[in-house]
């Protein structure tokens, strides 16, 4: 697969607990993804955080958090990152999704 130097990077911002049917929202992003055949997935654990309801999730010994910031990046074009959305729609009843234009330097698989 080849990417164009022009892409598009696609943020979630969701909650590692949060989850759709009985399984974890941020797994089902990202196969949803694969399905589609985009480019690539990441899942990032953030180590502390807060969204829109100013709940302080946090990664520290004494105050362990079950519900850390979890960011899931994809980059792949506008138009293909645009097959997901519907998904996303149906599934995110949470958080934050961001998009933003990025310059792709290098795509290599072996």
């Amino acid at each position: 697969m080849n990417l164009p130097e022009e892409g598009m990077l696609l943020r979630i911002f969701i909650g590692e607990s949060d989850s759709h049917k009985g399984k974890a929202l941020y797994e089902q992003i990202v196969i949803k993804a694969r399905e589609l055949n985009l480019a690539g997935a990441t899942v990032i654990r953030g180590i502390m955080g807060f969204g829109a309801h100013s709940r302080m999730h946090t990664a520290k010994v004494l105050r362990l958090s079950e519900d850390l910031p979890v960011i899931i990046e994809i980059v792949d074009t506008e138009e293909k990152l645009n097959l997901l959305m519907p998904f996303l729609d149906e599934i995110v009843e949470e958080g934050m999704i961001t998009a933003e234009k990025v310059r792709v330097i290098r795509y290599r698989h072996g």
